[in-house]
């Protein structure tokens, strides 16, 4: 027999207490475990002064609250949303237009008070671990190529999902604009202020890297989508306004950077010093245009036109002639979308229009002459 050299006194307090649980707070309350976690799940149904005297006793006992793992198992509910975008995850945080996006998707969620977990997927792996493993109750895929593992993960997933941009699939509900028309629009403000002789940058048309020119198959066989439509709306365009498209120099930058802009510029400018007007596919492309332009002594929009494609604050504040989406709506509409509990009997599409920006980076070209170096 051993004996306890403390005495039984400091016996019992050097006893270590074990946790406190839901079933011994409702005895020490007096209360049903239902009330108990109805303080924590559900605190509209008990009065004020009930559910401060349930956490302050919880709090004395160590109670830690409900286990939100075996409360996901009972309810087969994890409580979050899912954001898929096949970027390193400082992406979400670093472009423009991704903030706004989340900035609306997190709004929604937190209109239906339910939480908001990021997947990233860098485009140069194609490990889907991260997608198995998401504890979410749907998707929300933000502007993915068609082609992508993790997209076809994410499908694979008994979930809702919501696409927005891009890809445009069967039996998926999506978020997005006519990219295709938006550019259209925007081609013919520069051709009627009379630029004929044009260069193009680009964001990445598929997941594999390429910097420099772009041959018009590629542009055609591109998998991503929003890209695709808005190259196809300027070759539209511009065809109908007599420009050989196939001689329009039109340069791809696989990296999204205000950098990879200004080199992709330089590399069009280098090709044909004699452009009038330079497209960019978005805003962070199009500074770093506007980078390149005055590095080399260009006036714009005197000696170059430059456009881009988002309306970003950047863009706004320096006066860039664009197309403005609705980046923030187009989150929360993707959000209330996937969030939206009634019965999902076909895919569901949210339209949300666009506006062109007539800023101080377009003019109309020194020379009509010039500008009909593209024609027939």
């Amino acid at each position: 027999m051993v004996l306890n050299r403390y005495g039984p006194s400091m016996a019992r307090s050097m006893h270590v207490r074990r946790p406190a649980t839901l079933a011994s707070l409702a005895a020490e309350l007096g209360v049903s475990r239902t009330t108990v976690s109805n303080a924590y799940n559900r605190p509209d149904q008990l009065s004020p002064e009930l559910r401060r005297r349930v956490l302050e006793t919880a709090r004395r006992l160590g109670y830690p609250g409900p286990d939100p793992v075996a409360r996901s198992l009972r309810t087969r509910k994890a409580g979050a949303v899912g954001l898929l975008l096949t970027e390193n995850l400082s992406y979400a945080f670093r472009d423009p237009a991704a903030i706004g996006f989340l900035e609306g998707l997190a709004l929604a969620c937190e209109d239906a008070g339910t939480g908001l977990l990021l997947v990233p997927a860098s485009p140069e792996r194609e490990d889907v671990a991260a997608v198995h493993r998401a504890g979410v109750d749907g998707f929300v895929v933000y502007s993915v190529p068609d082609d992508d593992p993790h997209l076809a993960a994410v499908l694979e997933r008994p979930v809702p999902t919501v696409v927005c941009d891009q890809p445009d699939l069967d039996n998926v509900d999506r978020v997005g604009i006519d990219d295709r028309a938006a550019m259209r629009g925007l081609a013919a403000h520069l051709i009627a202020l009379g630029h004929r002789r044009v260069g193009v940058v680009c964001m990445r048309l598929a997941r594999d890297r390429n910097d420099g020119f772009v041959s018009v198959d590629r542009q055609h066989a591109a998998h991503f989508h929003v890209q695709r439509a808005r190259l196809t709306g300027l070759a539209e365009e511009f065809a109908e306004a007599g420009v050989d498209w196939t001689r329009v120099p039109v340069v791809e930058r696989f990296d999204h950077t205000i950098a990879s802009g200004a080199s992709a510029a330089a590399q069009v400018l280098d090709r044909d010093p004699g452009i009038t007007a330079l497209v960019c596919t978005s805003d962070i492309l199009a500074l770093g245009a506007l980078q390149e332009a005055e590095r080399r002594g260009l006036r714009v929009p005197d000696d170059l036109t430059v456009t881009g494609f988002d309306g970003i604050h950047e863009a706004e504040r320096a006066g860039l002639t664009t197309i403005r989406q609705p980046v923030m709506e187009k989150g929360r509409a993707a959000g209330k979308l996937l969030l939206d509990a009634s019965e999902r009997t076909r895919p569901r599409t949210v339209d949300l229009g666009t506006e062109l920006i007539t800023g101080r980076t377009a003019a109309a070209p020194h020379s009509a002459q010039e500008e009909r170096w593209f024609g027939p």
